[in-house]
């Protein structure tokens, strides 16, 4: 059906990308109608179903781009009267592309476009992206002479220098075919400034990535290096407020945070909000380029980045300050970016439903369903991933304890106040395994009022404790460990070494220290009688798993069998980890 004609249509090109995903909730926000242009049908699936989980409730279009072939979309101009506006996101956002691959995808691409929107009768603007440290180009240089294109090549890399030459066209051709229109010269595009949510893992979001895996020896650029950054939902208000203001016809904005700390300082900032150690030694841009990319791991096309340069913003904040559309905090915008990119492992994983909150004085990873009285404490020295699964099938969500998985904190002496925060004001239903029965006991015997039952899976306290070994060698092989081998410690064979993967990537970083000091302490008598006599005095229901090969002690199942709260369940061929090896039993085990 064709819109009325006084109404506003856009047609979003690059509509799959994280701008364009971010953009469209931005213009149905405004009123808009809105067509998305993408690749193929099934990445029109993708956004739609995207855009209904970010609470989008109004239908879009969607239509299939072809900038290859002789018209860019089925039936041309003539089959699209209605649009007023068109907003160009597509592109490649990539490096190590050769020269012929980024003139194709970011100079082609403009090139059709501006053919296209100069055949539409009631187009009012196109809105091209362009970027900071690219835009401004001079359009009476168009066309380039092939010594200086190559120059250019050479000198900025095949990303940047594309982009470069991409803004002289785009100004060119637009201003021969009489294309109204107007730049925007985003700096590095970063998370929602709410969410943090991002799925661009090039560039910035790379050097953070090291940064948490503790790769990075020394931090690029000084106190001068200016690396700006700008949230994508600031970029997609501003994008949709420009469309429709006449006075942003044939404007170029630069839009980027003015209080981006230098770069250094930023990576620094980040770091110790992810709770790594971050290197205190920083390295010229100049050296870095010197040196050899396998010392860096710094891509040579991302250096011509990492500049002192400032940049014209003064109109783009008039603008902004004109629509009502406010900057964000930088340092919280970035933060909630980071948050995202790690609780998603850095897009390692794709699954929906992680997170970081910050309860109890302590930053926690959780999965699954966001508020779910059902709370799964995992054990040791697994994380919240291995218990995904499970999570997905009783509808819980699952806590990295503090100081282990991706929680912050430093261990048990976090639980006092964390405890109480992570429980949520309805009474819960807790799953404890292994350590983490010990955390479910002591919240039951502390708020027995909030907690309505506990479901213990292999608890260590009620089991013949394990033989003592010194901290530092348990610390040692725990660092050391790959997927097959921990998977073969922990289940007597390597089939599980897949969902075992992130546990050892966390290892690695730095939790192998405290699960060790967590084994240590699952050892003491004290403790574990402690920790019996607590669970002796809740009174709600409590059911006890444990694998045929791991059973409990015979002591405690003898006294704990006459109980009239407690149930004893045995899952067979099942040891210390079911969650692992037989995570459909506890599925049905927990859910009846």
């Amino acid at each position: 059906m064709t819109p009325h004609q006084d109404s506003r249509h856009a047609l979003v090109f690059g509509a799959s990308g994280l701008v364009g995903r971010h953009l469209i909730l931005s213009l149905a926000e405004a009123g808009a109608n809105v067509t998305a242009a993408v690749r193929t049908a099934g990445s029109g699936e993708r956004v739609q179903r995207w855009l209904r989980e970010h609470g989008l409730t109004r239908s879009i279009s969607t239509v299939i781009v072809d900038f290859d072939a002789p018209e860019i979309v089925a039936g041309g101009p003539s089959a699209f009267p209605f649009i007023t506006e068109i907003h160009n996101c597509a592109g490649s956002y990539r490096f190590g592309m050769t020269a012929q691959e980024a003139r194709s995808s970011n100079v082609g691409i403009v090139e059709k476009l501006i053919d296209f929107a100069a055949g539409l009768p009631k187009l009012q603007r196109v809105v091209h992206v362009s970027g900071y440290r690219v835009g401004g180009q001079d359009p009476a240089t168009v066309p380039w002479s092939e010594d200086h294109r190559t120059a250019v090549y050479q000198e900025l890399g095949a990303y940047e220098a594309s982009k470069v030459e991409s803004d002289a066209v785009f100004q060119t051709l637009a201003l021969e075919r009489r294309v109204p229109w107007t730049i925007v010269n985003p700096a590095s595009v970063i998370g929602h400034s709410v969410t943090g949510e991002s799925d661009q893992l090039i560039g910035l979001a790379t050097t953070i990535g090291q940064i948490r895996d503790g790769a990075v020896a020394a931090l690029p650029g000084n106190h001068k290096t200016f690396l700006p950054v700008i949230t994508v939902d600031y970029l997609a208000a501003f994008m949709s407020a420009a469309a429709v203001d006449p006075a942003a016809a044939g404007q170029a904005y630069w839009i980027l945070d003015d209080a981006t700390p230098p770069l250094a300082d930023l990576l620094t900032h980040v770091g110790r909000h992810l709770g790594v150690k971050v290197p205190g030694v920083r390295m010229p841009i100049g050296v870095i380029r010197r040196l050899p990319q396998w010392i860096t791991k710094a891509d040579p096309e991302t250096l011509t980045f990492m500049s002192a340069d400032r940049y014209p913003t003064d109109s783009a904040i008039e603008f902004a300050h004109k629509h009502g559309i406010p900057m964000p905090d930088v340092l919280v915008s970035l933060e909630r970016w980071a948050d995202h990119l790690d609780a998603n492992r850095f897009g390692t994983v794709t699954d929906h439903g992680r997170r970081i909150v910050h309860v109890g004085g302590v930053r926690t990873f959780e999965l699954g369903v966001a508020n779910s009285s059902r709370v799964v404490f995992p054990g040791l020295p697994v994380n919240a991933d291995t218990w995904a699964s499970v999570a997905s099938g009783i509808g819980a969500r699952v806590v990295d304890l503090p100081g282990l998985g991706l929680s912050g904190g430093t261990g048990i002496q976090d639980w006092e106040q964390w405890l109480p925060a992570v429980l949520g004001p309805e009474p819960a239903d807790l799953i404890g395994h292994s350590i983490g029965a010990a955390a479910a006991v002591m919240a039951a015997d502390r708020l027995p009022a909030r907690v309505n039952s506990l479901t213990l899976i292999a608890p260590f306290f009620l089991q013949v404790p394990m033989r003592a070994r010194p901290r530092q060698l348990v610390s040692a092989y725990l660092r050391q460990a790959n997927p097959v081998r921990l998977s073969q410690q922990l289940t007597g064979s390597g089939a599980s070494a897949a969902a075992l993967e992130s546990s050892v990537g966390d290892l690695k970083r730095g939790s192998a220290a405290r699960v060790a000091k967590h084994l240590a302490l699952a050892g003491s008598k004290p403790w574990r009688t402690e920790l019996r006599e607590a669970l002796g005095r809740f009174t709600g229901t409590v059911r006890i798993i444990t694998g045929s090969d791991d059973p409990l002690a015979p002591e405690a199942m003898e006294q704990l069998r006459s109980v009239p709260n407690i149930e004893l369940i045995s899952v067979p061929g099942a040891g210390h980890h079911p969650q692992l090896t037989h995570s459909g039993d506890l599925v049905a085990l927990i859910k009846g």
